[in-house]
């Protein structure tokens, strides 16, 4: 059978290729933007062979990101329950992912994002789309008000995994989870559902 040209064929490299492709992809034109069949023409592949490889979207961009934890598995429990407890739930998950053995894929993630604006691209669309947009849409939120709120949520769990993670600063580094869950979900708890001081001002409309 005569071999089809112009697309890679299976092999051990083309699993990486496509990670390579994809990590270019969700960098310079964004989660949503970014297509399956795009990613697979820049990979020299067929969009089927990056399907048979990844399954979904969702589950190649948390390839190419080599995230420690799936989102889709992990927000569900964050917003189930009281809705005023949920900047808890959701500083008690992120510290037991980044707490985890496999925590370590985030904080090299969060160190290279420091110096590197393409993987800084990368971690704002994963806490983006893959973690504060999920959360966001569970709640009653003027459409407005959503970035500004995502962004709040965004600087106060980088700061939090800056300061525990990378800078190690005591006694933040060392302080129990459930510490950290009682003084820091309040503050994430107000970013998501306490009135926005001056809402008519033009952040709260920033796209």
């Amino acid at each position: 059978m005569a071999r089809r040209t112009g697309r890679r064929p299976g092999n051990p490299d083309t699993r990486e290729t496509i990670l390579a492709a994809a990590r270019t992809a969700f960098a310079d034109r964004g989660y949503d933007a970014a297509s399956i069949r795009a990613i697979a023409t820049a990979a020299g592949v067929d969009p089927a062979l990056v399907h048979h490889y990844f399954g979904s979207k969702d589950k190649l961009f948390l390839a190419a990101m080599n995230a420690p934890a799936d989102p889709g598995v992990l927000v569900p429990a964050v917003i189930t329950g009281d809705p005023d407890r949920i900047g808890e739930r959701l500083v008690r998950t992120f510290l037991r992912v980044w707490d985890a053995p496999s925590g370590a894929a985030a904080v090299a993630l969060l160190r290279s994002a420091v110096s590197n604006e393409w993987t800084a691209r990368l971690l704002r669309e994963f806490l983006t789309t893959q973690v504060l947009r999920r959360v966001l849409e569970h709640l009653d939120i003027p459409p407005a008000e959503l970035s500004l709120r995502g962004a709040l949520v965004a600087s106060q769990l980088i700061g939090l995994a800056m300061t525990r993670y990378v800078v190690r600063l005591e006694p933040v580094a060392s302080a129990p989870p459930e510490t950290l869950v009682a003084t820091v979900g309040p503050t994430v708890q107000r970013y998501l559902t306490a009135p926005l001081a001056g809402k008519e001002g033009p952040l709260v409309n920033a796209s």
